[in-house]
């Protein structure tokens, strides 16, 4: 089975921004809200596209 492309983490974030959500703090990692749901996003290139699916 062929492995599945990730994704750049920057191109996540904007992803997530255009939904609703705002950075509160970076790192490794870059934690994200919307107020009801916390995000992490690690700086990873490329992200997986498990892992994405896994935060939502």
């Amino acid at each position: 089975m062929p492995s599945l492309p990730g994704i750049n983490h920057q191109r996540a974030i904007k992803a997530f921004e255009k939904a609703g959500f705002q950075i509160v703090r970076q790192g490794k990692h870059i934690t994200m809200t919307d107020g009801q749901h916390i995000l992490t996003i690690p700086r990873a290139n490329p992200i997986e596209l498990l892992q994405i699916n896994y935060m939502l």
